[in-house]
């Protein structure tokens, strides 16, 4: 199988390409050098030239907070939204497979019910807005996709929450973390697995894919701790204390409710991700720090 993948510099690109390898599947990795999204052209001929069975779309625009700075956002909607329509155009002509990747920022945020995959999309932000534009141009083009949203991320590549904390742990003694906005964690690791298994099936459709397990910032921000003290004791002085999200005013608005269900992934065949702590315990074995 020949698979086409985008962002490859990024936390899930990388971790795609090696599981891709791992199974001997042909990965074709590009990121912005290779290839740039918002260029139609561009996107119609490497794509082309490639001819994959499968795309597997990592690359977006991630920086919530920026994408809402005015000179930003039309460059937000070009990555996520029309970037996105670029691939799924090809695909369509190519008639080959289509692997999305969104977020729950889609979603109003509202309430404690878990969304489910075919929920209502009303974003509450520029880059929820853009994601959520870059799924309807999927479900507008391309027959054979799976739309997958994903939530707090975290890989060995690049930057996220868990690399903010340890190396602020370094510094502090005592941290503050928002303690009002629930989710779950998912580990590109395991992420990754579950995107090569849907490119090996058909099981189409729109999926919610974060590892098991419900927590908040801040009772993410105490296993953290709680884990690395087990490799480095040094941390076993960082406390934390929990804060609402109104004394961390941010630019963009962050969705309180981040919880989604993910009994489709069983429904259709699919193993949901192991909990959040059993892969932050590997994570934190991957990376050093």
């Amino acid at each position: 199988m020949r698979v086409f993948v985008t962002g490859v510099k990024g936390q899930l690109g990388h971790d795609v390409m090696n599981e891709l390898a791992k199974r001997g599947h042909e990965g074709i990795g590009v990121d912005i050098e290779e290839m740039d999204i918002t260029d139609a052209e561009s996107v119609r001929k490497v794509i082309t030239e490639a001819n994959p069975d499968v795309v597997i779309h990592c690359a977006a625009w991630t920086a919530v907070d920026l994408a809402e700075d005015d000179d930003k956002k039309e460059k937000v909607h070009q990555v996520n939204a029309v970037g996105t329509e670029n691939i799924a155009k090809v695909c369509h002509d190519l008639d080959c497979k289509m692997i999305y990747i969104s977020t729950d920022y889609v979603f109003d945020g509202q309430g404690t019910r878990p969304w489910e995959p075919d929920d209502e999309r009303h974003p509450l932000n520029v880059y929820g807005q853009t994601k959520c534009e870059g799924e309807l141009a999927v479900e507008k083009w391309v027959k054979k996709f799976y739309i997958v949203r994903i939530a707090w991320v975290f890989g060995v590549n690049g930057k996220n929450f868990i690399k903010t904390m340890l190396n602020l742990g370094k510094t502090h003694d005592h941290l503050t973390v928002v303690d009002d906005q629930v989710g779950s964690p998912t580990y590109t690791y395991d992420l990754s697995r579950l995107l090569v298994d849907m490119a090996e099936k058909e099981n189409y459709g729109r999926y919610h894919a974060t590892n098991e397990g419900l927590c908040s910032w801040y009772e993410f921000a105490c296993e953290i701790f709680k884990q690395a003290a087990e490799i480095d004791p040094a941390y076993g002085k960082v406390s934390v204390s929990p804060v609402s999200s109104d004394q961390y005013p941010a630019k963009a608005k962050r969705p309180s409710n981040s919880r989604m269900s993910k009994e489709k992934l069983t429904e259709n065949g699919f193993e949901k991700l192991p909990t959040w702590q059993d892969a932050l315990h590997r994570y934190l074995r991957e990376i050093e720090f």
